[in-house]
């Protein structure tokens, strides 16, 4: 009878004759509901830029163009898009821009040349791991050539400086204000071959002085409500950080669900870095440690964050080991860190990188900062990224299962046939065929006969519309390590 059965349009008072069938697609869907993410970078404008601050804006296929025009030639946005598009044709990508702080000052170097070249030949700079290349002539004037130098410096699209030549001396200034530009990285001469003419001395003076990065806050304020589940954002500073950290705290919980997950990079020696990575403790974010790597750190971060948040998109519990970071320059070899350096920087919540044999820079791990519990004691639990994103997306997929099969319910103890009915068994049941999915099509959780018997679903006592649950998923791990010994016969 048709009063025994839930419509949501079809009314049970109708009394004009005629055939009356509703479309409900809330059981279309067999399959798990697809996770959408958004990849958004966090970064600094110029005043050349058109798009205002704190307007985010999508960024197609041409990111680097696109995000020249919005937000100025050479601005930090404007190489992070870049790269980031170049590292992943399909990540869904968008940017905001801050202004300078108003109290800032902008980081500066200098390339100062002396003697006289013997010999003519190509003088190779590398800034931020952009190169600039000046023919020089034998005895030419240092003075003529630091002039070169300046000029073609500031006619090349896309450097994060604008250059000014002093007799011999070219003093190069970051094109924004901030502790960012102290990271720009200077140096001659990077790829075999080349080599500074002979009889002309270089001396470079390493960037320094950038004070006052812009505030994150109102970035957070600006998207509010709205998920982007890889954020990169270049600001080490330990108040943006605190910011940061207590937003994505925020976005994981089980109110708004809104996952978040901050990506940056750090440069420093082992010290440095080991010291800085022991002082955080966040579960939400991820530092990929630099050594002397050429490119700038929020360059890096996009790169890694892009391929990660690819590579995550598509199956969240996958290691991210080897995957290439396309566009990164590898520091000399020399500098690299040993297996033991890193195990070190990997306990002390710093992400590590390796090289191949053809120079390329490849993921070995990436784990977030989160390090102790509550107790200040050692703690795995969302140490590794590939956990966290796991996790997550079961618990993405069992809120959809949810959702779609009890839009509109009632509660009770027991189902009645053709009514929107839901009941301690019937939620069991669907918790436990989307557990089924995640095991054997997404191959995400293991032990199903151990969530089977571990899940607890109960109506509470306190509400009489609401269900409880525990679920205890066993997600797989990662196959990282294989241990052996070779116990021969002679």
């Amino acid at each position: 009878m048709a009063e025994n059965v839930s419509f949501n349009e079809v009314p049970d008072n109708i009394r004009v004759p005629g055939i009356y069938i509703e479309i409900d697609p809330s059981k279309a869907n067999g399959g798990g509901a697809v996770m959408e993410r958004r990849l958004l970078l966090v970064g600094q404008r110029l005043a050349t830029g058109k798009v205002a601050a704190l307007n985010t804006i999508r960024l197609g296929s041409q990111a680097g163009d696109q995000a020249a025009d919005a937000f100025g030639h050479g601005s930090m946005l404007h190489t992070m898009a870049a790269a980031a598009r170049e590292a992943n044709e399909y990540v869904d990508l968008w940017a905001i821009a801050l202004d300078d702080d108003g109290d800032g000052q902008a980081a500066t170097g200098k390339v100062t040349l002396g003697g006289a070249p013997t010999a003519s030949g190509t003088l190779c700079l590398y800034i931020g791991g952009n190169r600039v290349r000046i023919g020089v002539a034998a005895a030419e004037p240092v003075a003529t050539l630091a002039s070169r130098l300046a000029a073609t410096i500031n006619a090349t699209s896309g450097l994060p400086v604008t250059a000014a030549a002093t007799a011999g001396e070219v003093t190069l200034t970051c094109r924004w204000k901030g502790e960012t530009g102290n990271d720009l990285d200077l140096r001659l001469n990077y790829y075999d071959g080349e080599q500074t003419p002979a009889g002309l001395t270089v001396a470079i003076t390493a960037m320094a002085s950038g004070t006052a990065n812009p505030e994150v806050q109102p970035v957070l304020d600006a998207i509010a409500g709205k998920q982007y589940y890889s954020i990169v954002c270049p600001y080490l500073d330990g108040a943006n950080l605190a910011a940061l950290e207590a937003e994505m705290v925020d976005r994981f919980g089980p109110m708004d669900t809104l996952t978040g997950h901050v990506f940056n990079a750090k440069t420093g020696n082992h010290a440095q870095l080991t010291t800085w990575g022991s002082s955080r403790n966040s579960p939400h974010c991820s530092t990929l440690g630099l050594h002397g790597v050429p490119t700038a750190p929020w360059v890096v971060a996009s790169v890694w964050a892009t391929v990660a948040e690819f590579s995550g998109a598509n199956d969240p519990a996958r290691p991210f080991r080897s995957l290439v970071l396309p566009g990164v320059l590898p520091p000399a070899e020399k500098l690299r860190f040993m297996r033991s350096e890193r195990n070190l920087l990997l306990y002390d919540g710093i992400s590590t990188f390796t090289v191949d044999q053809g120079g390329q820079v490849l993921i070995e791990t990436i784990i977030t900062n989160y390090q102790t519990n509550s107790f200040g004691l050692p703690d795995i639990s969302l140490l590794r990224l590939e956990t966290k994103w796991t996790v997550d997306f079961v618990r993405f997929r069992m809120n959809s299962a949810i959702a779609r099969d009890y839009p509109r319910h009632k509660l009770g103890d027991k189902a009645v046939p053709g009514q929107a009915y839901a009941t301690e068994t019937t939620v069991r049941a669907t918790l436990v065929a989307e557990a089924v999915k995640l095991h054997e099509e997404d191959g995400l959780i293991a032990d199903i006969a151990g969530f089977k018997r571990d899940l607890l679903v109960k109506r509470s006592n306190q509400n009489p519309n609401r269900m409880n649950a525990v679920m205890p998923p066993n997600l797989v791990n990662q196959f990282d390590i294989f241990a052996a010994a070779v116990q021969y016969r002679l």
